[in-house]
């Protein structure tokens, strides 16, 4: 399959695989706990997400202000899980057509996750 073909559940799922066998990361397919929803389909690090994809788009929950200079340059907007305006400060929603970032930044957020006590 040609890149662009590539649905974002496609791309999701072959990012989720360059995880696999990292310590402490469990993914989606690993988890027969998960329910449907928030963090449905998410990478986890310790037991914490870490990436996760909703909808169409790559979620990463990342340091504020890296996620505040991300969404100054356009890059994505700050996650509403519940649309009603009362975004989620430490996680970006990455804007369409970022899509070669998704590793990078998914591993920045894994680091993140695993930095945090």
């Amino acid at each position: 399959m040609n890149r662009e073909a590539r649905t974002p559940a496609d791309q999701f799922d072959a990012l989720a695989e360059t995880f696999a066998g990292a310590p402490d990361v469990t993914l989606p397919t690993d988890d027969p706990t998960a329910k449907r929803g928030f963090g449905s389909a998410a990478l986890k690090v310790k037991d914490k997400i870490f990436a996760m994809l909703v909808g169409d788009r790559l979620v990463v929950k990342l340091p504020r202000a890296r996620v505040d200079a991300l969404v100054a340059a356009a890059d994505g907007e700050r996650f509403d899980p519940r649309h009603n305006g009362r975004v989620m400060k430490e996680w970006l929603v990455v804007a369409p057509g970022h899509e070669d970032e998704w590793l990078t930044l998914a591993q920045d957020a894994m680091r993140y996750i695993v930095s945090q006590k």
